[in-house]
């Protein structure tokens, strides 16, 4: 065993040191290389094969791109106007608009952070501007911006999809109820806090100005229903919606809102293989993690040691799920899905849980951890966009994640919420 934990410790080392991940994790697996005294081009035969055999992780520039260019042009703007024309004149107008523009933005992006950081800034200024306290304003904008992995597509799907096996199809259609339930929770938050804090009323819309609104965003809108119209109905598998969506946001950028000039759209593309890099290096460098583990047979030993102590699988979910919060509140997202993850799905399948129930949540969970003080990413995000002190911003989101954990516990435990509907549909 200790050819595990010295790799391990070096791993936690590094991560202390503010080591980036990427280079903590192949760290760990180099260390165990030379431990074992195994040829270094085991690499490249771990690698090689499961990179380039793993169609699914292709979708992930797509969606990348997608958000890019969705975000560099004019097109957030119009989705955030229509949005206002939608909600009206009740009180707290622009926080439910904020949830509601959140919730379409997330058929495009497929990433929190590219929700928080790109209409995130719309969002956090017109709220501002309409008198709402920064803290909150940054507080909503990073709580919804989880919403973003849930509803398809969802960029943290299709890498569990590729760890677990599970149909990233099922996942996608998996997440919609979950999302919509997750908005519909936060909306009823914000309805009561708006009421209480007095925060004002939007603007009242004729169905004349309406209409003029939803014509504009019409187009951008059309976006997820391409993807999904090409998924579910057989036409394209998910790369390939995932292409044609980029490619029909890239054209409505151009040529229809002219929003986007050429120099911004390659920097678009520049932006997406810089973060798809990323990506693949996380990914390439997890499957030397998965080669350790799986040669000296932790995930065995783990699983075997949590089913002595209990078979109860609703026990066993909830230990999961705390756990996995706490690794939230400290750990990138990254570290917990290509180190910890694995490790668990070992006892999720020996103990029958459904892999698309069990992913749903745990996507949601990592998303919860996005939010969470100290270390959320998308509450440094948002609190930076709102000029907004980090300790009075997390003040403002406890009660949002308290929704959010209350969301994740009943999807937990009402599996049907997440399976019905990839039931329904034949996945």
């Amino acid at each position: 065993m200790i050819n595990f934990w010295v790799p391990i410790a070096v791993l936690i080392v590094s991560f202390l040191l503010g080591v980036p991940i990427v280079l903590s994790i192949m760290s760990c697996g180099v260390v165990y290389l030379a431990m074992t005294g195994l040829d270094l081009s085991i690499i490249a035969e771990q690698i090689c094969p499961n990179m380039f055999n793993s169609y699914t992780l292709l979708a992930v520039p797509m969606f990348i791109l997608m958000a890019s260019v969705m975000n560099t042009g004019n097109v957030t703007n119009l989705l955030f106007g229509f949005c206002k024309a939608l909600i009206g004149k009740q009180r707290g107008a622009l926080a439910q608009v904020n949830i509601i523009v959140s919730l379409i933005f997330s058929g495009m992006s497929g990433s929190a952070v590219a929700d928080a950081s790109g209409i995130g800034l719309i969002e956090v200024e017109a709220m501002k501007e309409d008198g709402y306290d920064p803290a909150f304003s940054a507080a909503l904008t990073s709580a919804t911006s989880t919403v973003g992995p849930i509803i398809p597509p969802s960029i943290p799907m299709v890498i569990y999809s590729m760890l677990s096996g599970a149909s990233v199809g099922a996942l996608f259609l998996g997440g919609v109820i979950p999302g919509v339930l997750l908005c519909a929770f936060l909306s009823f938050y914000v309805a009561y806090i708006s009421k209480k804090r007095n925060y004002p009323r939007g603007k009242k819309y004729t169905f004349r100005e309406f209409l003029g609104y939803f014509k504009r965003a019409f187009p951008a809108v059309l976006t997820p229903v391409i993807l999904f119209a090409g998924i579910y109905g057989g036409v394209m598998t998910p790369t390939e919606a995932g292409a044609v969506a980029a490619l029909y946001a890239m054209i409505i950028a151009v040529f229809l809102y002219r929003s986007i000039s050429f120099r911004q759209l390659v920097e678009a593309v520049k932006n997406t293989a810089l973060a798809t890099g990323v990506i693949t290096l996380l990914t390439a460098s997890s499957f030397v993690m998965s080669f350790m583990v799986a040669r000296e047979g932790i995930s065995g030993i783990i699983a075997n040691w949590v089913l002595n102590i209990t078979q109860n699988k609703y026990l066993l979910l909830l230990v999961i799920n705390l756990v996995f919060l706490m690794l939230g509140m400290v750990l990138d997202i990254s570290v917990i899905q290509y180190v910890f993850i694995p490790l668990v799905l070992p006892i999720v399948v020996a103990l029958g849980i459904n892999l698309v129930h069990f992913g749903v949540v745990i996507v949601l969970n990592m998303m919860i951890g996005l939010s969470t003080p100290p270390f959320g990413m998308c509450l440094f995000v948002s609190s930076s966009l709102a000029k907004a002190k980090l300790d009075r911003v997390s003040k403002q989101i406890i009660p949002m994640i308290l929704v959010m954990i209350l969301m994740l516990f009943i999807l937990c435990y009402v599996p049907v919420l997440v399976t019905w509907l990839p039931g329904l549909l034949g996945f």
